[in-house]
């Protein structure tokens, strides 16, 4: 395990994230990533454009069929 600080950045907060971990999940600086909330942990997740690209698809038919869904759900 390796131990980071979290730092202020203007008024937001981030985690430095060590060259080592870079290299060994193939990111690099400006690289997006994803951060989902999984059992009370963050786990951050390299997007390529063809998750992007997904999940805008699914967003946009949620979006579209938001009523039908909600139904559906019932």
């Amino acid at each position: 395990m390796i131990h980071t600080k979290i730092s202020a950045i203007g008024n937001s907060a981030g985690v430095i994230v060590p060259k080592e971990l870079l290299v060994e999940l193939g990111l690099a600086r400006g690289d997006t990533v994803g951060i989902e909330v999984e059992g009370g942990s963050l786990r951050v997740v390299r997007l390529d454009d063809a998750y992007n690209r997904t999940m805008d698809a699914g967003r946009e038919c949620f979006d579209r069929y938001a009523t039908t869904l909600a139904e559906l759900a019932k």
